[in-house]
């Protein structure tokens, strides 16, 4: 098995792009397999690594189609709408309370 080539941080050659770039340019992987390796140093840490791929084998994203998009809007829906007063809360309730925070904290103020 070949090893990747690993890159410093900011020093990887043109026309090789992480995920995050690739999505920004408007592309996608498009099922090529990770041709180099980056690698941000951190103090006493395993350093944080990125996979790179080609961007000329890289493919458009996939436009939003209309059944995506309502799926997408029930979820958000969903993660707003308290479980306990089942209002819309206007915001996204927190994983850590499971309600909307006059439902968790009843008594204040």
């Amino acid at each position: 098995m070949a090893t990747l080539p690993v890159y410093p941080w900011r020093l990887a050659p043109d026309g090789l792009a992480t995920r995050r770039q690739l999505r920004a340019a408007g592309l996608r992987p498009g099922g090529q397999d990770v041709v180099a390796q980056l690698e941000r140093p951190r103090r006493r840490r395993t350093p944080l690594t990125a996979f790179l791929y080609r961007v000329d084998r890289a493919k458009p994203v996939r436009p939003m189609t209309p059944a995506k998009h309502a799926a997408l809007d029930r979820a958000n829906t969903a993660r707003r709408t308290c479980p306990a007063c089942r209002a819309d809360a206007g915001y996204v309730i927190p994983v850590s309370l499971g309600m909307c925070a006059p439902c968790a904290y009843p008594e204040a103020p």
